[in-house]
């Protein structure tokens, strides 16, 4: 069986080199499983269609089996470009979506922002691959049962991670080895 290519879809945030995410696509070449990545945009460039579209040109330009992963932002753009991608996926992990229906925290984008430049409403479709929902405790982003009513809408198995605030460098992450375990899962229904 061919290993599935990994494809990492970031959020709303420039390269960052000690994102979990930077470290698992480091760390899944050095093991020889074929990895890709949509290049990060930062939170200026905020178009939703401008990242759907990078999507979709990541994942068409790969062959054989592909798994997503997705964090933050980057999930919402996962949900975003299932409703109009054909693509055959074979799963998703998309760790601590954040609720972009209520106001962020400071340094983010506002609801008004977020509305012009395409995301919401945020796509509440079943998405048609299967997937994995990790929510946090105390995500400053998305209040867990607002992150696990997305899970459900998407048809998702909803994981609860922990107390482990957004996930980022900013909550204490830099590797998350635990994405290597949901990978493996998503990865088995080769």
């Amino acid at each position: 069986m061919t290993a599935p290519t990994v494809l990492i879809v970031p959020g709303l945030r420039d390269a960052v080199s000690h994102h979990w995410q930077t470290l698992l696509e480091a760390d899944l070449r050095e093991r020889g499983q074929p990895t890709a990545s949509v290049p990060p945009m930062g939170r200026e460039a905020l178009g939703c269609e401008a990242r759907v579209a990078a999507i979709e040109h990541a994942v068409q330009s790969l062959a054989g089996p592909v798994v997503l992963v997705a964090h933050s932002g980057g999930c919402l753009m996962v949900a975003h470009w299932a409703r109009r991608s054909t693509r055959p996926i074979l799963g998703a992990l998309l760790a601590a979506p954040p609720d972009f229906e209520r106001p962020m925290p400071e340094g983010y984008p506002s609801l008004a922002s977020l509305d012009d430049h395409g995301w919401l409403p945020v796509p509440r479709e079943r998405l048609p691959f299967r997937s994995i929902v990790g929510t946090s405790r105390n995500d400053p982003l998305a209040a867990q049962e607002r992150a696990a009513q997305l899970a459900d809408a998407w048809g998702s198995e909803q994981v609860d991670l922990g107390e482990v605030g957004h996930l980022n460098p900013a909550s204490g992450f830099g590797p998350w080895p635990r994405a290597l375990d949901f990978i493996a899962q998503l990865s088995a229904h080769a």
